[in-house]
């Protein structure tokens, strides 16, 4: 039988979700979700099936799973609200909002509560993404697997071993699909100053990315041998790459990870709140 799942915030990650749980067989009469808005509480009950409430609090007494599904800013106040619902039901909290460590949240629930942060990215939202988890102290075996299960309906699912790593996973896979989007955005508009037109361009641009990704998903072999195995010598993709290296390429995405790993930790250090 599946375990009871309340998602509080029914915004687009919950809803993907919901929507990837569901396509895995997952038992709707078990999927639940809560809203602030009338309207999107009956948009998502009407596109799932699934009961959609008011209340938070009323909406999680009888959850086994609760999954923490809206903005940062608000998870503070979220929290509190069903701080008392949680410590009497103690159920598995999964958190998906950005930079909220678990012993914040943990501290907002009133303590002693089995919590699995997760990182996931916007490619969730089709079915493709890539989410880091971490499980606190409390949380058991079962409960990481049951978290894994969810997060798996968006997309794969990593494991760190420490919260800090999730830091380093944000600079990779959180922010990554928009370093993607920036080199696509490049290469689409140079295209057009070499003669193609706008259409071509981005179609080309894309179709590139997908392929690449697909083949180094699909292969044994690592990114660079596959670099190197399509970089002929004396042809036009080495001239480019030698283009690449010379302009510092690898130090500029150093830099660019590190500085999202840093904005990552100040985030944390900010939502976290006092005591």
């Amino acid at each position: 039988m599946h375990s009871s799942i309340c998602f509080i915030g029914a915004g687009n990650m919950a809803q993907s979700l919901i929507g990837g749980l569901i396509a895995s067989g997952y038992d709707k009469q078990n999927i639940s979700a809560t809203d602030p808005t009338e309207a999107q509480r009956n948009s998502v009950t009407q596109s799932f099936g699934i009961q959609c409430f008011a209340d938070n609090a009323q909406a999680i007494s009888q959850a086994d799973i609760v999954v923490l599904a809206v903005k940062p800013q608000v998870l503070e106040s979220v929290c509190k609200t069903i701080s008392d619902s949680v410590q009497a039901n103690a159920p598995l909290i999964i958190s998906v909002a950005a930079g909220i460590r678990s012993d914040d949240i943990n501290r907002w629930l009133g303590g002693q509560t089995a919590i699995v942060r997760t990182m996931p990215n916007t490619p969730a939202l089709i079915q493709t993404g890539a989410t880091g988890l971490f499980a606190n102290s409390f949380a058991t075996k079962e409960q990481q697997s049951q978290a894994e299960h969810i997060l798996r309906a968006a997309g794969i699912t990593v494991w760190v071993d420490e919260e800090s790593k999730l830091d380093a996973v944000t600079a990779l896979s959180g922010s990554g699909p928009a370093y993607y989007f920036l080199f696509m955005e490049a290469m689409e508009h140079t295209a057009q100053q070499l003669g193609l037109d706008e259409k071509t361009a981005h179609l080309l641009a894309l179709q590139t990315a997908l392929g690449s990704a697909k083949m180094a998903l699909e292969s044994h072999l690592d990114c660079a041998t596959l670099r190197k195995n399509v970089t002929s010598p004396n042809g036009t993709t080495e001239r480019a790459i030698q283009s690449f290296e010379n302009a510092g390429l690898r130090d500029i995405v150093e830099n660019a990870m590190k500085a999202a790993q840093t904005r990552a930790v100040e985030l944390a250090d900010e939502l976290g709140g006092k005591a």
